[in-house]
């Protein structure tokens, strides 16, 4: 790849919001030829293989790192010179640099991502012996800044309900049928502009859509709603000849893009007075739903074509029912407790209270239980985690063991648990 066909400009919006370009490749290749070269080569390895977005992904971040390195270090002409003093500096650079539109700042989700592509880049023309590679990655694990996890959007009952009336009512027949296929089968907003005119197939007793490759290179049949039988039928009667083999498409015959998927998914919401949707609010939603009323894991996994479980375990984080479950049985018994404990003597003031308490230290094993008498306890195994537990130098060398313990059997929540209590004898004592 030349400097030609490689040249590509990044906008950011000024204060006056005009755009303005960044770096460019051929910036880059008269700064630094090798650094520039070495990543086209790469570049051109990634087209054989990779989606467009993910070789744009890739692009964005390479030309931003050696647009930004060379222009800071000069001297910093070749991949095989970057350290991690350049990663370092970068870092800086992108949590400076404005967020999506121009506002606030880059997110740590933004930089992480780049922070992987930049090390993935590394790591492979290693393992591929170029020879313009650094010896070792420069890029560290400590390097990747910590990242949010926030549970994914969905609609609650009431308001997934709600939309789906307004939706039913909906004149416009494509849109609807391309809202109820995002609601009810979960699938993305590419692959549902991407749905071939004969994706409903009849297998058995069962209709099924065949969803085309997507975002995870696999393609995948979800059984079909009757409702959606139902709209794909006479859609397929009443719409005029595909000009694009689409099941759905724009009035000039070209695919749906995101945006105008965005824009009728938002519409349906707003007639529903619901507030802003975006389509993969749908998605979340048919699993947050799906995982509510029992359906498994693998179930779920394979309607909306993850590959790794991993992907499908983030909707368990929703509702998960062993800890709804747990919650309420032990709520019970402390209500219980309350209902059915001894009312403390009125005439036990402070000091008789804690003389009641000292009467009452129990001996365990690594330390004593301080609960007055006068307080029934409902717990026989968990002794260290409450409130009353109190140790101290003289346990060390058993919590020690303990921990040790734990640390041999993997139990990663007894070592936190001991490790804390050595930690607050250490500051006590």
């Amino acid at each position: 790849m030349t400097a030609q066909n490689a040249a590509a400009a990044t906008a950011t919006a000024s204060s006056s919001g005009v755009q303005q370009k960044l770096f460019t490749w051929d910036e880059i290749f008269a700064r630094a030829p090798q650094m520039a070269a070495t990543m086209a080569r790469y570049l051109d390895q990634l087209r054989v293989s990779a989606r467009p977005a993910t070789l744009r992904a890739y692009d964005d971040a390479l030309r931003m790192f050696a647009g930004h390195i060379t222009s800071v270090d000069p001297t910093c002409r070749s991949v095989a010179a970057i350290e991690h003093r350049h990663i370092e500096a970068h870092k800086i650079w992108m949590a400076s640099r404005p967020g999506r539109n121009g506002r606030g700042r880059l997110s740590a989700t933004t930089i992480s991502h780049r922070l992987c592509l930049l090390r993935t880049f590394f790591e492979r023309i290693i393992d591929w012996d170029y020879d313009d590679a650094p010896r070792r990655s420069p890029v560290y694990a400590g390097d990747f800044p910590a990242r949010d996890e926030p549970l994914p959007k969905f609609l609650d009952d009431p308001t997934a309900a709600k939309s789906m009336a307004a939706l039913a009512a909906d004149a416009n027949q494509r849109r609807r049928l391309m809202v109820e296929l995002l609601a009810r089968t979960g699938m993305r907003s590419g692959e549902l502009a991407a749905l071939e005119s004969d994706a409903m197939v009849h297998i058995g007793d069962t209709y099924w859509l065949r969803i085309p490759v997507g975002k995870l290179h696999n393609d995948r049949y979800v059984p079909l709603h009757p409702v959606l039988v139902e709209l794909i039928t006479r859609w397929r009667a009443t719409r005029p000849p595909s000009r694009s083999g689409r099941l759905v498409e724009r009035d000039d015959g070209q695919p749906f893009d995101r945006r105008t998927i965005h824009r009728y998914v938002a519409a349906v919401a707003k007639r529903a007075g619901v507030g802003h949707v975006h389509p993969h609010q749908l998605r979340h939603t048919l699993a947050t739903q799906a995982i509510n009323r029992g359906m498994s894991l693998e179930a779920i996994a394979a309607l909306l074509g993850h590959r790794s479980m991993r992907m499908t375990l983030t909707y368990a984080r929703i509702s998960d029912r062993t800890v709804a479950d747990e919650y309420f049985r032990v709520t019970e018994a402390v209500e219980t407790a309350y209902r059915d404990a001894t009312p403390i003597p009125d005439d036990v003031d402070g000091p008789n209270m804690r003389r009641l308490a000292a009467d009452h230290r129990r001996m365990l094993g690594n330390g004593h239980c301080t609960r007055p008498v006068a307080l029934d306890c409902n717990f026989e195994t968990i002794c260290e985690r409450c409130g009353f537990f109190e140790t101290g130098p003289q346990f060390v060398e058993i919590i020690q063991r303990q921990r040790d313990h734990a640390a041999g059997n993997d139990q990663h929540d007894r070592v936190e648990l001991f490790a804390r209590l050595l930690d607050d004898i250490d500051n006590t004592s």
